[in-house]
């Protein structure tokens, strides 16, 4: 990975996480508790999680992002010290990232309004776009398949654990 990319696409993954972590974290429980009856009649399927994300307090939430934070901050440190697969791993991080952005999206159009992200979500495809635009060109269509289906089950699990960590403390 070059000194350029590292400086506009690494280094500002951890901003980004923020900013748009930040926004969740401020308006998710209360926005939840207001809305949840409204998503259960409106999507019955997603109940379940509808019911769990409702139980998320604003501090387990925080524990969650930061959890998330952690992990992102050690592969940006790996990516710096040119580890081993560091671009691969970092690649695959920043393609499960941009899809949460665009399933805020999906969501505030499902829901036909506001929804905890929707802001940071949209702020931030710029960055997402020249971010995919600079794998897409660093990756065979095979690579790019791979990595982001290993970057969705890692963020899949390390959600399920963020999450888990945040009820506990």
């Amino acid at each position: 990975m070059s000194a350029l990319t590292v400086l506009y696409l690494v280094l500002p993954f951890p901003i980004a996480f923020i900013l748009h972590d930040a926004e969740e974290v401020v308006v998710q429980h209360r926005w939840m508790l207001n809305h949840k009856d409204v998503l259960m009649a409106k999507f019955p399927k997603m109940r379940k999680m509808v019911m769990h994300l409702s139980s998320l307090t604003t501090k387990s939430f925080a524990i969650a992002a930061i959890e998330e934070l952690v992990v992102l901050l050690l592969t940006t440190g790996y990516v710096l010290v040119d580890g081993v697969y560091s671009m691969q791993i970092w690649s695959a991080l920043f393609m499960a990232f941009s899809i949460h952005l665009l399933v805020h999206i999906g969501q505030g159009i499902a829901v036909r309004g506001y929804v905890p992200g929707l802001v940071s979500s949209i702020l931030l495809l710029p960055y997402v776009f020249i971010g995919m635009q600079s794998i897409w060109n660093s990756m065979s269509i095979m690579e790019l398949a791979l990595w982001c289906l290993i970057g969705v089950i890692i963020m899949v699990v390390n959600l399920r654990f963020a999450h888990w960590l945040g009820m506990k403390m």
